[in-house]
């Protein structure tokens, strides 16, 4: 998609400005956790979009939260310290503690966001019944506690408790009327710029949200993402570039200290368009700096892929969601000291290795360290 330049560095600073989190950081109350049965009763979370700055020294440990699975949706168990291997740079680093957890010691949270901004009336109908669908598998028995957001015109709406009964949450989300963006997915490069910035700012409202809640948890967000933007990038200003980085370095950091993973569930699949779907891998190599950047490093896709969370279209979005949650059962809890830096934001590579064939290895893609 490409813009003219005549009034894209206006639209763009606008864009930028309006979801900036430079500034003081904003706390807001998070909603003491119920008991499992509870029905959610609908909520909406103070703004956090100034919530960029961090305060206090940095933690020099590094944790990791690391899923290994044989296939979607099964969880490998029974690993071992030795089995592990920590790479980061292409540098082994001695892993100094590590435990392995399941949902009897410490349940993963999540939280099922169904997003009215990025997708269209036709898609959001067939979601709810494949989510209906989810909910009240297994006679609504659901594996993990989960929460329902609602993302929709008037920004994003979250249930302030979780439950593990999935035909309640099935029964409160068939009476609630999401409100769909009023500018469409067809709207042209002013309206995906619109909803580039919304969706950023409903990414930092849920992080605010899970930075304050212990454990561990994930994000399923239903929704194709949002628009990379492309063919902008030569029209960046330096400024443009520098509160980008400053995005991309802030969402990574944030969402790795809250321990929370973004699963990014497309209800198009591959269908659409098989460009469409993957064109989020051109942006997951890691930005070292202002000058690399672009606004597709922003998007939902890539997000997901960065935090170790997965990108999933492949089938319908009931299957999607139950693997998700079925990859959460059981992970494992690692951590390594990083190597000194006299820097800030020095990105650093990251990847996890089992030494046992045929498992995939899903954590956080990479850190950005300080001194």
């Amino acid at each position: 998609m490409s813009i003219s330049s005549r009034w894209y560095p206006a639209l763009v600073a606008a864009l930028l400005l309006a979801g900036s989190m430079t500034g003081a950081a904003q706390q807001q109350a998070a909603p003491q956790p119920s008991q499992p049965s509870s029905v959610p009763q609908a909520t909406q979370p103070a703004d956090s979009s100034m919530l960029h700055a961090r305060t206090g020294p940095p933690a020099r440990t590094i944790y990791l939260d690391v899923v290994v699975t044989s296939k979607p949706g099964q969880p490998v168990t029974g690993l071992e310290q030795k089995d592990f291997t920590l790479w980061d740079d292409k540098t082994p680093r001695e892993i100094t503690s590590f435990e392995a957890v399941d949902q009897r010691k410490q349940p993963v949270e999540a939280i099922l966001l169904i997003d009215g901004v990025n997708t269209g009336y036709t898609e959001i109908s067939e979601e709810r019944i494949e989510i209906d669908k989810f909910l009240r598998a297994n006679r609504g028995k659901l594996t993990l506690p989960i929460s329902l957001a609602i993302f929709g015109n008037q920004g994003i709406k979250m249930q302030g408790r979780y439950s593990l009964d999935g035909n309640a949450l099935a029964d409160a989300l068939a009476k609630y009327t999401i409100s769909m963006r009023e500018i469409g997915r067809s709207a042209g490069f002013q309206g995906a710029a619109e909803r580039l910035g919304d969706s950023l700012k409903a990414m930092r409202t849920l992080v605010a949200y899970e930075s304050q809640r212990p454990g561990r948890k994930i994000i399923l967000w239903v929704s194709p993402g949002w628009a990379a933007l492309s063919g902008t990038s030569g029209n960046l200003t330096e400024n443009q570039r520098t509160q980008i980085f400053n995005d991309i370095t802030f969402l990574s950091t944030a969402l790795r200290e809250a321990r929370t993973s973004v699963y990014a569930i497309d209800p198009l699949g591959v269908g659409e368009s098989v460009g469409r779907a993957f064109s989020y891998e051109q942006f997951t190599a890691g930005v070292k700096k202002p000058s690399d950047d672009n606004v597709g490093d922003l998007m939902l896709q890539v997000i997901a892929n960065e935090t170790g969370g997965l990108v999933r279209n492949s089938t319908g979005v009931s299957e999607l969601l139950q693997e998700s949650v079925a990859d959460n059962v059981a992970y494992y809890r690692l951590s390594f000291e990083p190597p000194p830096t006299e820097k800030r934001d020095v990105y650093h590579a990251l990847k996890v290795t089992v030494a046992k064939p045929g498992l995939t290895v899903a954590t956080s893609t990479g850190y950005y360290a300080e001194p």
